[in-house]
């Protein structure tokens, strides 16, 4: 009995804060209108350690067709590598998101709440000739009209592997809807 009392605190202690606990954050973070246009990312992953093992720069063009939105993704790697990946949002009857993109397992599911938007998914990644299946839990927290700011915790069986930390900008005359 002690050890199951044990192991559900254990659990609930793991658990992540939900975005409602940011639902009268400012200023409120409206994707279509964020996301529209051009952004520049700059970010790095850090391995289980804390250990900066690659940075990155990504150029962002988005646009939304009604409740359809396109985020095409290029990055450029600190290594020298490129790589790309277009995201398809949708904005579901209740507000939450789902998206899809080549290397994602599944679909994405985004909920949003005042200023935070939390977007959980499985992402195919290519690892020493390998891939694997790794889950990702992102957080991205508006602070003004141009920047935001986003930490992914990576985990695979529950086990952290990392984090992916970025800040995005929106670029002066960026189309607004």
């Amino acid at each position: 009995m002690l050890t199951a009392a044990c192991l559900c605190l254990g659990l609930a202690g793991c658990a992540s804060p939900g975005v409602e606990m940011y639902r009268t954050a400012q200023p409120v973070l409206d994707l279509k209108t964020y996301l529209n246009g051009t952004l520049d990312a700059w970010g790095m992953f850090q391995d289980r350690k804390g250990v900066v093992q690659k940075r990155f720069t990504v150029v962002i063009d988005a646009r939304w067709e009604g409740d359809v939105g396109t985020l095409d993704e290029r990055f450029s790697w600190s290594d020298g590598t490129t790589s790309r990946r277009v995201w398809t949002l949708t904005r579901q009857a209740d507000g939450s998101y789902r998206g899809r993109a080549d290397d994602v397992i599944g679909e994405a599911v985004g909920e949003v709440g005042g200023n935070a938007l939390r977007w959980r998914y499985v992402l195919a990644l290519p690892v020493d000739g390998r891939v694997w299946h790794v889950d990702f839990d992102d957080w991205m927290f508006l602070i003004d009209d141009k920047v935001m700011l986003n930490r992914s915790l990576m985990s695979k069986w529950g086990f952290h592997l990392g984090e992916v930390t970025l800040s995005f900008t929106r670029r002066d005359g960026a189309v607004r809807p």
